[in-house]
């Protein structure tokens, strides 16, 4: 056996190799991408980009009925996305193995939420196991895998963010052949649901989950550590770790399947300790349903419902040595507002956005953002794929009162994964907005990875690419624009324009992201400001490009200027916007 480092994410894809799993979908997302991509770099196997969440489920349940084990792998929020065929092949079941990984995002690092999954566990009546590091993620993968094979269900896998991007040493194993069955089997009553066996099979999952609720009391994951009598902690996942590094001392009950939970198991432990602690990230998941077996439990009403957890928060909370559980632990880095990358496509854009005063629906991607002082380019984020139906739902409600027109931006690749149907709707509807694809060629603010538009899969190969004019064209919108987002006079007049006309229009920008690798940008010399031209009127500033900086205290004789604009030559890659706004032609 080889012991090496490994985080969460490229544990879990190890554990699924291991498992003998050969084929996965998904959609990337923080935390969960580096799942995927790790795991199509293994001999072997199939992966795929699927374009949204709900397609990567279905593709994995297709493989699941045809036999074989499939992986689904998805942040969060993607499970909203999936959760119509989630719900549904629970009552069906598999006749393989589906897992399906839930990425949770805890003090959202890269969510627009802070949802705790567990609930749809609970909700969609399928297991759910959690890991507390990576060496548990690689066994627990393998573990789910068993489990949706002996009880016939898909189960899930929730990791956090912590546990998806903390590295620690992972014991690794001989993988097992390919573990799929061969023999497709018809089993229409099972797996066609109309209602009539829709309700044959709601009764199959109840005994489902009583032949689980039997398994889980002996499952091996769920695990007692008696200590100290006088304190107990109940716990899951990355909190454990926390706890122990504090509390070393104390009782645990640490649950590695959270769904169903171990009845039995709880009330003996509670039996065993005078107080217990129930310490959760987010809801009271576990607590409301501890409490609701007559065990009284301190949860909540010490620590926090919002945020990821550290040591201090937990010693805090236990000690009372800190009002509202404030980690004792300090940040030493400078703060570093986020920021478009120089160079980016959407800056040019979202300053002539700004400068139109039209009201912009936002989406998810890197031009989020935008929204930030001084571009303030957009107003609103929801979701993936809202932007275009807020602007289409915005623009019929003022459509009587002379509101102006109302637009919408989003990501190409955010637009093939949920902006098509909007889309269609504005055309269907008689819309009177604009919406911007913000083509970049690629998924940009995950890590670069294909989509449907990029011409390429995950695995590498060359694949059909999407035709975007072709595309919006196709859904019924006839007012259609391809401009170059890095020409600001182009820009400028085009949204101009389609903000004058009527009916709905599509404006495409696309320029390649500054950091696509297949880009083949021409390497630019990095710009200069003329100290000698520079009027300090800050123009450029506006542009909030990293590399231009202010230098106070630089006056000249017989101008006004306080100071002047510098530009950082090694941050430069030399995109011209900057000079485009420039009126005293300085910078070159």
């Amino acid at each position: 056996m080889k012991k090496v480092l490994l985080s969460g994410n490229e544990a879990i894809a190890r554990g699924v190799y291991e498992a003998g799993v050969r084929f996965a979908a998904a959609y990337p997302g923080t935390p969960s991408t580096e799942i995927m991509e790790q795991f199509a770099k293994y001999d072997g196997v199939y992966a795929e980009w699927a374009p949204n969440e709900k397609v990567a489920v279905e593709v994995a349940i297709g493989a699941a009925l045809g036999g074989a084990r499939a992986l689904a792998v998805m942040k969060h929020v993607g499970v909203n996305v999936a959760a119509d065929p989630i719900f549904t092949v629970s009552y069906t079941g598999i006749e393989g193995a589906l897992v399906i990984i839930s990425a949770d995002d805890p003090s959202m690092h890269s969510s627009q939420n802070e949802q705790d999954n567990r609930n749809y566990a609970k909700f969609a009546k399928i297991p759910m196991l959690e890991p507390a590091d990576p060496q548990e993620a690689k066994e627990f993968v393998k573990l789910a895998f068993q489990i949706s094979e002996q009880f016939d269900t898909p189960v899930f896998l929730r990791t956090t963010t912590r546990v998806s991007h903390s590295k620690s040493v992972v014991t690794l194993e001989e993988p097992l052949a390919p573990q799929d069955k061969t023999k497709l089997a018809h089993h229409s009553l099972k797996y066609v649901m109309v209602p009539i066996n829709a309700r044959m099979r709601r009764i199959e999952v109840e005994k489902r989950e009583q032949a689980l609720r039997h398994f889980v009391e002996t499952f091996s994951e769920n695990r007692m550590e008696i200590n100290d009598p006088e304190v107990g902690i109940i716990t899951a996942g990355m909190p454990y770790n926390y706890a122990k590094d504090v509390f070393p001392d104390y009782s645990y009950l640490k649950l590695g399947m959270v769904y169903p939970l171990p009845v039995r198991m709880i009330k003996h432990f509670a039996e065993k300790v005078k107080k217990i602690y129930v310490i959760e990230e987010l809801d009271p998941y576990l607590e409301e349903q501890i409490r609701a077996l007559g065990i009284k439990v301190t949860g909540k009403e010490i620590f926090p419902y919002t945020n990821e957890f550290d040591p201090g928060i937990i010693k805090n909370a236990i000690t009372g040595s800190s009002q509202g559980a404030v980690s004792p632990y300090k940040d030493t880095l400078a703060l570093r507002p986020p920021n478009l990358c120089p160079g980016c496509p959407h800056r040019g854009l979202f300053y002539a956005l700004k400068k139109s005063k039209a009201y912009v629906h936002g989406d998810i991607g890197c031009y989020t953002l935008s929204y930030l002082k001084p571009l303030e380019g957009l107003h609103s984020c929801i979701c993936m794929g809202a932007s275009i139906g807020m602007a289409h739902g915005m623009s019929k409600a003022l459509q009587e009162k002379g509101k102006g027109k109302v637009v919408g931006v989003i990501g190409d690749s955010t637009f093939l994964h949920s902006g098509i149907t909007p889309l269609l709707n504005m055309a269907y509807n008689n819309s009177d907005a604009l919406i911007i694809i913000l083509d970049n060629s690629t998924t940009a603010m995950t890590g670069m990875q294909e989509h449907p538009g990029t011409g390429y899969t995950l695995m590498g190969k060359e694949a059909k690419k999407v035709n975007l004019p072709v595309l919006v064209s196709s859904l019924g919108i006839e007012n259609i624009r391809v401009i170059d987002p890095n020409n600001l006079k182009e820009t400028q007049v085009a949204i101009k324009d389609e903000l004058a006309s009527s009916g709905p229009s599509v404006i495409i920008a696309q320029r390649p992201c500054a950091l696509f690798k297949r880009a083949n940008l021409k390497p630019v010399p990095s710009l200069k400001i003329d100290p000698d031209k520079c009027e300090g009127c800050k123009v450029c500033l506006g542009l909030n490009c990293p590399p231009i900086a202010w230098k106070e205290g630089i006056t000249r004789e017989g101008s006004k200027r306080k100071g002047i604009a510098v530009i950082d030559e090694t941050l430069c890659n030399g995109c011209g916007l900057c000079a485009q706004v420039c009126k005293y032609n300085a910078i070159a």
